[in-house]
């Protein structure tokens, strides 16, 4: 037995093989293997306490405030009373704690919702309903249509033919067509039989749990016989069971070691770059406030040396103290809490509060309600909003995401003549819009009511019997591989291997030919009314070779022929010479659809001659059965039938793009923020959505495909193209290449401008060989030069490691958005999750820090509110650090002028007060409705974000700019004050130069031009802004005259010792004259220097606003309402499956039920109980 998921001591060892025996848990637990719960939270009820008060404490801030309150205890250095500073902090613990409790608390509910699921599981011969969590790995459980797969399943057996089980990936890769999965024959005898079931003991042996989604290897010994496992009968959980009424499966792996959870990634703890930067910056002050201490407590030893020594007898030394050395020493540390302000524990409470009110305008903005399905824009984290306002790079899904994941039949050209457009009484064109008549298909009793079309001469062409129509529509109802399914008769369902048939079957059945039913041999179509049942001799499946699929049948009337339908740039090479005129008509009107982006499919048609045909399908079969180069032998013969062909005309299906996915990814393009594509997709069908979306176009330079099969092809491929962008990035080798910063760990590449607009396409293959150490610097740099990058067939996995890519070698924040389970790793990785509510389930938006129902919600999202945040943030930080370095230098320059003796400057009840009430609520009030231009216009200048990316407006050189207009102030704020107290007296002739009269003037000074300054900095005035900042000052002078009165000195003597200062202050004119200059000096070099920067130097938003005040003055008039189309003679090919094709299996009949023979009634229902075989 293998030691494979055994624990050796407290350490489990890693997982090499995986062992199990089926409806054995004993045997299977010895090995631990994880059950079938998952977990996505962080916390428990007892790990939440320690994890995140550790989590909080990380926060440089937070644990410098536990040092304050540990010294604050230590009486002979405490200057403050220790509960200044433990409210506050337990007040933020509290806060932050509470709220990582509430997001913890939506994680553990829906964990639970998922555990909790209903499944059958087989116990001692019955089938017990349970819960998803209790599922071991070795159960066998019961599957039903549409029901969810539970876990990493073998399939055993189902209810159709030759045990096949149709699944639905959508959760996994994004695709919504079907697979097909088939069960080894030996199992598949096992049916529904019970007892079989719970006798069936069979071994498996296969490969340790990992990411791979389309690889898996295995045995299974069943009587001493050795059967080859593969991925071809898993059925892995996050599918859905589609088309299957109940099958059986083996749990091979549960819960997190699913290849699903495999790829999910970990929930990380998110932090901000301004966090980041503030951890930095706090650092920096932390020096700078042990500077100062360090020069007061050297002047207070030097001081007392020289003159306190000698005046112990006035000035006694405290008790202990017996040196000038020892009270330098002391008064250190008493420095460290007076001058502790310079980075006050009320910022950290002050962002929370900004942070979460700035959520909330996301809660509440109706302009990103979607009403259709009732679903507001949700913002899941409170913690990241500024960094949406820093945005560089992009991730998107596609299926779900930029599409709505339905395919519309939308235009096509028969016979020269295109269909589609709707026309005016004048020949004009006009526009669709929701007020457009509708063809009414109501006269086809046999039409999908939900199929939709506006041109109704193609009804008409129909009914008037119109050759070429007839033919072009039944060509479409006969040559595909798509199943029907009757569950009432008359109500039928296609399920199509890929969404382009469905909708081109669909299309057919509403004009009149209605795909019915399907045998092995036999295709039946209801034609105008009539049921035709045409023999099926032949399928030319589809591959990514041929681009193309042919059918060959036999009409009723005996005729035989072959239609075929593919990519144009193939179908017209092999059309007959005498469709010469035709093809130039048809190839007009492809040009045409492919300008709307819509993908196109040329169909033509072949009569042949039977004795040709006899002779050919003897060729097929000998070809069919050969052991050596099948493969070619067959595509020859194809080519060599699929010639000479009769063009019917062209189809054009429209892949919906959500509403406003072009505008949006165009509007986010003018904001220079990069769109990168990663989809489970195929290559061509995510080339077509970029080109739909207007990522790609023609006016860019070159479109680069990265397709290589080795690392070497893939190098190449990635250095032909850098060198075409940017020869120059040539010049240095790669080894010498100068990184921003060498010496961190994350080296971080410099930007690097392409000579033009280019395009990069690579597909997943590719990308795994482009990801490998040695390659991923090349990637990077060749697809940041990019303007747009599209990633096909790739992994969740893979989509996160691009995003973990970027965030590596770039100095950018990054946002990944999609819909689907197959997103949340990326949605983890990134810098900012968002998540869409979309068909997919809710995976990525219990992942996500944002959340909404459109995409096209992106760009209020980000260019709204995220900048809005942004500014907001910097604004608050850059006041913030001004404001508390003009009020606590104050105290510095103090200390030289009263022997360094850590007395402060003001009254300790405005020390307290000047953060908690005097500045707290103007500074929120800018910070929570500050805007410098509205919604509108922010949306219509995307060039307004771009300071955000350069994260212009708060770093470190923001900072020392307010530390430096701090000082500067704090200068202005001290000896203004001190020479104008200096020796003065009052009006009546009263001395006034007394420290609380001096005080009293300082910190009036200082509260005055704060205000004045945060009135500078506001842009948008509210009442609200008005009334903080005018009621914040008349609460100062409402306390001051409270406090200072005689009333509270008799009532607290103690603590009120400023008795009758305020009165007998500010009643004095030249106390008043100094106020003012206070404020002019601190204020006019602020305000010249705004005024001359935007004159001389005006930066990208100074240039934009006064395009924005002139365009208020003089508003242009309306533009004209136009439909956003592309010109292009690039034609979006038909996207075919993923996979080749059904073909096989439908020739082969293993996907059929044995039926009796059809009526020719045209009621036939083929799934009725009346015609299945008992």
């Amino acid at each position: 037995m293998p030691l494979s998921g055994f624990k050796f001591g407290k350490k489990k060892l890693k997982e090499e093989e995986r062992h199990l025996q089926a409806n054995n848990r004993d045997f299977n637990l010895e090995f631990e293997y994880a059950n079938n719960s998952i977990k996505t939270s962080k916390y428990n009820f007892f790990t939440f306490l320690p994890l995140n008060l550790f989590e909080q404490f990380q926060r440089i801030a937070n644990a410098y405030f536990l040092f304050l309150l540990i010294l604050q205890l230590i009486p002979q250095v405490s200057s403050l009373s220790w509960f200044t500073t433990v409210v506050p902090l337990v007040l933020v613990l509290a806060v932050s704690g509470v709220k990582d409790a509430i997001d913890d608390f939506n994680r553990h509910r829906s964990d639970n919702h998922v555990n909790n699921r209903p499944v059958q599981v087989l116990i001692n011969g019955r089938l017990k309903d349970d819960k998803w969590m209790n599922i071991q790995v070795g159960d066998i459980i019961k599957l039903e249509n549409n029901n969810f797969v539970t876990a990493d399943l073998l399939l055993l057996s189902s209810s159709e033919p030759h045990s096949l089980t149709y699944i639905e990936t959508a959760e996994l890769d994004g695709e919504t067509n079907l697979k097909v999965k088939q069960a080894l024959t030996v199992t598949a005898e096992l049916g529904q039989n019970l007892q079989e079931l719970t006798d069936f003991n069979g071994e498996v042996k296969c490969e340790a749990p990992n990411n791979k989604l389309d690889k898996f290897t295995g045995t299974l010994t069943l009587r001493g016989e050795k059967f080859a496992l593969d991925n071809e009968k898993m059925l892995l959980r996050g599918c859905t069971i589609r088309n299957t009424e109940w099958c059986f499966g083996l749990v091979i792996y549960a819960g997190p070691d699913t290849k699903l959870m495999q790829n999910c990634g970990k929930t990380t703890f998110k932090r901000t770059s301004i966090d980041r930067l503030m951890n930095v910056l706090v650092l920096v002050i932390f020096v700078f406030l042990a500077l100062m201490c360090f020069i007061l407590a050297i002047g207070n030893g030097i001081w007392e040396h020289d003159k306190g020594f000698y005046f112990q007898v006035y000035l006694p030394w405290a008790d202990g103290v017996n040196s000038a050395a020892y009270s330098g020493f002391l008064m250190f540390w008493s420095y460290v809490i007076i001058l502790n302000t310079v980075v006050p524990i009320s910022l950290y409470v002050s962002v929370e509060i900004i942070r979460l009110g700035n959520s909330f305008y996301i809660d509440w903005d109706r302009k990103m309600y979607y009403p259709l399905n009732d679903t507001p824009a949700q913002a899941r984290t409170t913690t990241l909003n500024e960094e949406l306002g820093q945005i560089k790079y992009i991730f998107s899904d596609k299926t779900g995401t930029l599409t709505q994941n339905i395919m519309a039949f939308n235009k096509c050209s028969i016979n020269g003549k295109s269909y589609g457009d709707v026309y005016d009484v004048a020949g004009q064109r006009t526009e669709i819009t929701e007020h457009t008549e509708k063809v009414d298909f109501s006269y086809n009793q046999l039409a999908d009511p939900k199929f939709v079309f506006y041109d109704h001469s193609l009804v008409e062409a129909v009914k008037l019997d119109d050759a070429a129509t007839h033919g072009f529509f039944r060509l479409l109802s006969l040559c595909h591989t798509v199943m029907p399914e009757e569950k009432k008769e008359g109500n039928l369902v296609y399920q199509a291997q890929s969404p382009d048939e469905g909708a081109l079957v669909t299309a057919a059945r509403n004009f009149g030919f209605v795909f019915r039913a399907r045998t092995p041999e036999t295709i039946t179509v209801v034609e105008m009314g009539e049921t035709k049942v045409y023999e099926l001799l032949a399928i030319l499946d589809f591959n990514n070779v041929r681009k193309r699929m042919s059918v060959i049948v036999r009409s009723p009337e005996g005729d035989l022929t072959l239609y075929c339908k593919g990519a144009d740039t193939i179908v017209y090479e092999l059309l007959d010479s005498s469709c010469g005129p035709l093809k130039e008509e048809t190839m007009e009107h492809l040009n045409e659809f492919a300008g709307e982006g819509l993908r196109t499919l040329v169909v033509a048609y072949k009569d042949l001659q039977e004795d040709y045909f006899q002779e050919w399908h003897k060729r097929h079969h000998e070809a069919s059965t050969a052991l050596d180069g099948r493969e070619e032998k067959l595509s020859e013969l194809y080519e060599e039938i699929e010639k000479d062909l009769m063009l019917l005309g062209a189809t054009a299906i429209e892949d919906k793009l959500q509403d406003g996915v072009p505008q949006t990814i165009e509007t986010l393009t003018k904001a220079h923020i990069k769109i990168w594509v990663l989809t489970g997709d195929k290559q061509e069908t995510a080339v077509n959505i970029g080109y739909s979306c207007n990522m790609l176009h023609d006016d860019m330079k070159d479109v680069f495909i990265i397709e290589g099969n080795t690392s070497e092809e893939v190098l190449d491929e990635l250095r032909t193209a850098r060198k075409k962008m940017n020869p120059d990035s040539f010049l240095d080798s790669d080894e010498t290449i100068k990184f921003e910063n060498p010496s961190t760990k994350s080296r971080i590449l410099p930007e690097e401008q392409a000579n033009g607009v280019y395009g990069l396409v690579i597909n997943g293959h590719s990308l795994a060989y482009a990801l490998e150490g040695n390659l991923e610097l090349e990637l990077v740099r060749t697809a940041c030069m990019c303007k747009v990058v599209i990633c096909c067939r790739v992994t969740p996995l893979q989509k996160a490691q691009v995003v973990e890519l970027v965030k590596k070698y770039k100095k950018a924040v990054t946002l990944a958005i999609g819909d689907g389970a197959n997103d949340v790793s990326m949605i983890k990785t990134a810098h900012i999750g968002v998540g869409i509510s979309g068909q997919e389930g809710m995976q990525a938006v219990l992942s996500s820090d944002f959340s909404f129902a459109q995409f096209r919600y992106l760009q209020r999202l980000l260019l709204v509110h995220g900048r809005w945040s942004y500014i907001r943030m910097c604004k608050f930080l850059r006041y913030f650090f001004y404001k508390n370095f003009a009020f606590t230098l104050v105290h510095f320059w103090y200390g030289f002028f009263s022997g360094f003796s850590a007395q402060t400057v003001y009254d300790q009840w405005f020390i307290t007060l000047y953060n908690l009430v005097y500045t707290s609520l103007p500074v929120l009030g800018m910070s929570l409705f500050d805007q410098d231009v509205d919604d509108r216009w922010s949306m219509q200048f995307p060039h307004l974000y771009e300071p955000g990316q350069q994260n212009l407006y708060f770093n470190k050189l923001e900072f020392v700019k307010c530390v430096l207009h701090g000082i500067y102030s704090s200068l202005i704020l001290f000896f203004i004050p001190y020479g104008a107290m200096y020796d003065t007296v009052r009006s009546d002739g009263k001395a006034i130069a007394d420290y609380q009269s001096f005080a009293l003037m300082a910190q009036t000074c200082l509260l005055i031009v704060v205000s004045v300054q945060i009135g500078l900095d506001t842009a948008y005035w509210t009442a609200v802004n008005q009334f903080f900042i005018w009621g914040s000052l008349s609460v100062y002078f409402a306390i001051i005259f409270t406090m200072y009165s005689d009333g509270m000195y008799l009532i607290f003597t103690a603590s009120f010792p400023f008795i009758g200062t305020a009165r007998n202050t500010l009643n004095q004119p030249n106390v008043w004259l100094a106020i003012f200059l206070s404020i002019i000096l601190c204020v006019l070099p602020v305000v010249g220097g705004r005024f001359l920067k935007a004159q001389l130097m005006p930066t990208v938003s100074d240039k934009v606003l006064r395009k924005i005040r002139a365009a208020k003055k003089w508003p242009p008039p309306p533009l004209p309402k136009t439909r956003l189309r592309r010109t292009s003679t690039r034609r979006s090919g038909y996207a075919f499956s993923h996979q080749h094709g059904f073909g096989a299996l439908i020739m082969s009949g293993r996907n059929m039920r044995p039926k009796l023979p059809f009526t020719t009634t045209g009621t036939f229902s083929p799934n009725s109980e009346k015609n299945r075989h008992k």
